[in-house]
């Protein structure tokens, strides 16, 4: 499908170069057992997992983790591959692509540019980001298809010509809908999105990446990532009460806090695990990327294999069973760090505000609140979400809500209600909880994000009034549900949120504390229990998947020159060969910077197709240190304050180049390369932090910046955002050899830094040529 010369010239020149189209299903002759329903001709490979093994095991010579069995599986040479835990780069095979629609369009628009006329790996889009939570599901939905009909048509279009399944609005949430039907254990998946983890609840290594990432992939190109460490969770005891798989993440969230997971995937295994539900797993691997690991996994077991039985996948199951002991821990393997946690002991949980890690026990949290001055009226709880909208998670919440509606109770906070997913929404339609719900005071809102990234039209407060909502959702930055930074967001589980809804106050413990019904009696809810799985089958609802046709060569895909939703992209300017020097400072950032402080969600959701529209963002929300405001910097060539962006943009037409100083653990959060994109499009060149977020940092490399830390992390306070900034030593630019920082203050002194960077070769060649798309064009031309 690609011109023999260059077919020719990445086979060599990339050490295995393009992939013919899905190779995956040549190599599978044992057992012919297809990935999807979706794509019956593409085969799953145990086999060649199997093989790199057993290769990389007699290499190392020692006992595997599941997540190095599954990761060096997919090596690109298990043979020559150098394997170094936190240190070597491996090139890798993922199985397949997933790609949510704000992000696919990026994504989609750099393949494009790429010209390749194909995706190489089974992929898929899915429409969930830009649905806004407003009246509820029927007419939200109806009101986004009109709104997004440009970018829906785009992304419909564009998968069309390049082979890329697509699921329309109303599917449901990308990580529910992969979890349905396309994640398995043993497979490697990325998605454009960072809670891609959650596949990980199936036994699957599936990371969150940027779209570039994602390009390589569907490209054919082996996929770079830094050997991660391994954290093992052993888990023992059993869930038991108020207690639900969300609490397990929640408690190591408190432990590991919101960087300890950085370069790691977080490993669960122990007596424990098999006491977990599938789903449940899925949850806990949701929000391992609040914690920075590069992903979270269980080994197989037979909650996963009732979970595929039941989801039409007997077959992927029975073929599991086959290979299972590739499928498992090594017994004896050694992890780099150990958290033991008792599940009979642990306690329901709730995180926040402000940070997915600060953890309280819920018993705890009203009196917490009262001492710090957090409202404890609970104004909205939100159930649902990519981490906690399963059929499990709704019975739940519907046991508690039955209870409270026997004693003539509703909820006296507003309450939503969010389906993971259109088989979700049809069956507990079908199986009476979402009536109970309802009963109980909820909303049903769209099978889409909605109020987790920010896609909530909020009526009942005005934005800078103080107050409390409770959700069980994953992430609760400053103003990430609303927009309002005076929103004091706390993440718990599902049945928690319903019961702190009733209730209406975060004093109240389910546990321990009676309500008064309507006939002024007092009573207790009792913990709730619900089926993991429907008693009958699962009911699919509406067909809401577009398969691509055989052949999208004749398909057109048309971007307006004028749209204000859609822009194609323009190669970024190569490195000129020279140093860095007098960099002008855009702003230093005082303390946490997520990619939402970066590159804001919400209303913004609608530019992500236009890198020049969606600029207009950059670094809006992040604290600048020189006056403690945000979107207020200093224009250092006209000595004005003004918003981030224009700063920007008038030094990009004047010609200077700019950095921007960070904290730690710059960049968390989300997986959106808008972060990474925004800056280098508006004439950044720099980002010098004292850490920075496994995605972001990878971002950044990709889009030709250079991320650099100090190594010596007081080196952030030499820095002034009056100062300017060379970057010398570039023309030796080389893998571990740090870079000089020369800071030239306003009086005429100096004095020089160290910076330090994981860039390896290939990398450098991305910072050379202007980002990670133009290299690829350079070798595909060759």
């Amino acid at each position: 499908w690609v011109p023999a010369l260059t077919l020719s010239f990445f086979q060599h020149a990339l050490n295995g170069g393009i992939r013919r189209y899905h190779v995956a299903s040549v190599l599978c002759q044992r057992a012919k057992v297809a990935m999807s329903h979706f794509e019956p001709n593409e085969y799953i490979n145990y086999e060649k997992l199997e093989k790199n093994i057993n290769i990389v095991r007699k290499r190392l010579d020692r006992p595997l983790t599941l997540s190095e069995k599954i990761v060096y599986g997919h090596l690109d040479d298990p043979v020559k591959q150098e394997i170094e835990r936190g240190k070597t780069y491996l090139r890798l095979r993922p199985d397949r692509v997933a790609m949510q629609d704000a992000t696919a369009q990026m994504a989609m628009l750099q393949f494009i540019s790429s010209g390749l006329p194909k995706v190489a790996v089974p992929s898929t889009i899915h429409c969930d980001h830009l649905i806004e939570a407003q009246s509820g599901g029927d007419k939200d939905l109806r009101r986004a298809k009109d709104i997004n009909q440009e970018v829906y048509n785009f992304l419909s279009t564009a998968g069309a010509k390049y082979g890329v399944g697509f699921w329309k609005p109303g599917s449901g949430i990308i990580h529910q809908i992969i979890l349905e039907n396309y994640s398995y254990p043993g497979v490697m998946l990325i998605g454009t999105d960072s809670h891609t983890p959650n596949g990980g609840g199936l036994g699957g290594i599936c990371i969150g990446v940027g779209g570039a990432d994602a390009v390589d992939v569907m490209a054919g190109i082996p996929w770079e990532l830094k050997c991660p460490k391994v954290i093992g969770v052993k888990l023992t005891g059993k869930l038991s009460g108020w207690s639900s798989p969300k609490d397990v993440i929640l408690k190591v969230a408190g432990i590991l806090t919101v960087k300890g997971g950085t370069g790691a995937i977080i490993e669960y295994h122990g007596p424990g695990v098999d006491s977990i539900s599938c789903t449940g797993m899925a949850t806990i691997c949701n929000m391992g990327a609040e914690i920075g690991a590069t992903t979270s996994v269980f080994p197989y077991n037979a909650r996963m294999k009732k979970y595929l039985g039941k989801t039409g996948r007997a077959d992927i199951a029975a073929l599991a069973d086959e290979f299972h002991q590739y499928l498992v821990p090594d017994a004896g393997c050694q992890y780099d760090q150990v958290i033991e946690i008792n599940l009979s002991e642990l306690k329901p949980h709730i995180n926040g505000p402000f940070t997915p890690d600060l953890a309280h026990p819920v018993s705890d949290v009203g009196a917490v609140a009262e001492k710090e001055g957090w409202p404890v009226d609970i104004r909205v709880g939100l159930i649902g979400s990519c981490t906690n909208s399963s059929y499990e998670d709704m019975g739940r919440s519907a046991a508690v809500a039955k209870q409270a509606l026997a004693h003539g109770l509703k909820c006296k906070s507003k309450f939503t209600i969010t389906p993971g997913s259109e088989q979700i929404r049809a069956t507990i339609e079908r199986d009476g909880y979402a009536q109970i719900l309802r009963d109980v005071g909820g909303l049903i809102l769209a099978n889409a994000c909605g109020p987790c990234i920010g896609q909530w039209d909020r009526k009942d407060i005005k934005k800078g009034e103080k107050n409390t909502i409770v959700t069980s959702y994953n992430r609760n930055f400053t103003g990430r549900n609303d927009a309002n930074p005076e929103t004091h967001a706390f993440v718990t589980s599902p049945e928690i949120v319903t019961a702190l809804s009733i209730a209406g106050t975060l004093k109240f413990n389910p546990e321990t504390d009676f309500l008064t019904g309507a006939d002024g009696k007092k009573f207790k809810l009792e913990a709730p229990d619900a089926d993991e799985l429907p008693m009958l089958d699962f009911d699919p609802g509406q067909d809401t998947y577009q398969y691509p046709p055989k052949d999208g060569s004749g398909q057109h895909v048309d971007v307006s020159p004028t749209s204000q939703r859609l822009q194609l992209l323009e190669p970024f300017d190569k490195w000129d060969g020279k140093d860095l020097e007098d960099m002008l400072i855009l702003i230093k950032v005082k303390g946490k910077c997520t990619t939402d402080h970066i590159s804001a969600a919400g209303p913004w959701l609608k530019f992500r197709g236009h890198l020049d529209n969606i600029s207009n963002n950059l670094l809006i929300g992040a604290i600048n240190i020189e006056n403690g405001k945000a979107n207020s910097v200093r224009n250092a060539l006209t000595q004005e304050f003004g918003p981030v962006p224009d700063t920007a943009r008038y030094y990009k037409k004047m010609g200077v180049k700019w950095a921007v100083i960070g904290d730690e653990n710059y960049g968390e959060g989300s997986s959106r390369e808008h972060a990474a994109l925004e800056p280098r499009h508006l004439g950044g060149r720099v980002i010098i932090t004292k850490s920075f977020a496994r995605i972001h940092e990878t971002n950044l490399k990709k889009q030709g910046l250079l991320p650099l830390t100090f190594a010596d992390p007081a080196d952030y306070n030499k820095i002034h955002p009056v100062d300017k900034l060379s970057i010398v030593g570039l023309a030796d630019f080389a893998p571990g050899k740090p870079l000089k920082c020369i800071i030239k203050h306003p009086n005429g002194s100096q004095e020089t830094i160290m910076l330090n960077h994981t860039f390896n070769e290939s990398q450098i060649e991305w910072f050379q040529a202007g980002s990670a798309l133009n290299r690829m064009k350079e070798l595909q031309q060759k």
